[in-house]
């Protein structure tokens, strides 16, 4: 897999900048560790840095709608703002870095694996969990690491 963009005869080459770094952040329990890493490499390779957010409906759904009212508008609202929050001192500790916020309704894991088409990098989370059977990793980075096009780096947390 290239990291960098195609040069104007369409080939990637060295001599063009990287593609952007994926980052994606579950912004209910943001992992320092998994943000600085992403911002660090962001860094590194003078790239953008896209950090992508997946959620979903609560369970309540339903109940609103027969009432008549869609949250869907109102959640969106309060998803982005909340990733806004979490990357505010981030983006004053990396200035230089340029950061996309994309905070979308649906799959966490889909919607990284379809930023993962035009990325040098993904970054993702694990947990630190042991269990009687090993490490565990949650859904969402055992999908990134399946079906990502671009090589992925998993980055252990507390």
């Amino acid at each position: 897999v290239d990291e960098h963009l195609k040069d104007p005869v369409g080939i990637p080459s060295a001599a063009t900048a990287f593609r952007p770094v994926v980052l994606g952040l579950d912004t209910g329990s943001p992992a320092e560790e998994v943000l600085a890493f992403a911002f660090e490499e962001a860094q590194r390779r003078a790239a953008r840095l896209t950090v992508v957010q997946g959620w979903n409906l609560p369970a309540s759904y339903a109940y609103t709608m027969a009432g008549g009212y869609d949250p869907r508008e109102d959640l969106a609202r309060a998803q982005a703002g909340a990733l806004t929050e979490v990357l505010l001192p981030w983006r004053k500790k990396y200035p230089d870095v340029e950061v996309d916020e994309l905070s979308r309704l649906g799959s966490p894991a889909s919607h990284l694996i379809d930023a993962s088409h035009d990325a040098s990098l993904v970054v993702v989370g694990r947990r630190v969990r042991r269990t009687l059977f090993g490490v565990h990793i949650g859904a969402v980075t055992h999908a990134v690491m399946h079906h990502a096009t671009a090589p992925v780096a998993v980055v252990a947390h507390r």
